[in-house]
């Protein structure tokens, strides 16, 4: 029964964001929309500067990898993480070899989503990323830049964040993606 009552809730907040509609002169070929438990985040993907990261997201989205998995690790001021469709705590992947980083001059700014990867390797990319709540300038070089957030910044600072002191800035109880498409899939 509580079960039911909670998909009940979350089919409640994803119907207000399944109608709200695309920000105009959107690429939606390259761009991905995130319904989560706290309404819809459209992410413009960056093809010209990370290829292979652009086209690894999509084919994801298009699996439906990214389906109700969790923003596991949500650190206010810095960045709320998710992706992780195999184990949904951060330490996953998904079935595809990692990726070799594609590092740009785009810096990392409020908003701006990154691909996650291993600390002690550059190339191991997969399938998490983050999206800024604020400017990073220690990640600039370090991480590959995939996107921008073109809608629903707010609807990110709304994400549960980890309480102070939490391991990794894990999330008790944390939001999720409940769907995740490829704008141009949306019928």
């Amino acid at each position: 029964m509580i079960r039911l009552m909670g998909l009940f809730a979350a089919l409640l907040f994803a119907v207000p964001a399944l109608a709200q509609p695309l920000p105009a002169n959107l690429d939606k070929a390259n761009a991905l929309v995130i319904d989560s438990t706290k309404g819809r985040i459209v992410i413009q993907l960056r093809p010209d500067i990370a290829p292979q990261h652009a086209e690894r997201l999509k084919q994801l989205a298009r699996e439906g990898y990214y389906n109700n998995v969790p923003f596991h690790r949500v650190m206010a001021g810095f960045m709320a993480q998710t992706g992780d469709g195999e184990k949904f705590n951060g330490t996953g992947g998904s079935k595809y070899p990692n990726l070799k980083q594609e590092f740009s001059n785009v810096p990392f700014k409020r908003g701006v989503v990154g691909m996650a990867r291993r600390g002690d390797s550059v190339d191991s990319a997969n399938s998490q990323f983050f999206i800024m709540f604020d400017d990073g300038p220690s990640l600039n070089g370090q991480y590959t830049v995939i996107g921008q957030v073109v809608s629903g910044m707010d609807v990110v600072d709304k994400l549960k964040k980890a309480q102070a002191g939490s391991p990794g800035g894990s999330v008790t109880d944390p939001d999720k993606m409940v769907k995740v498409q490829v704008a141009s899939d949306i019928k």
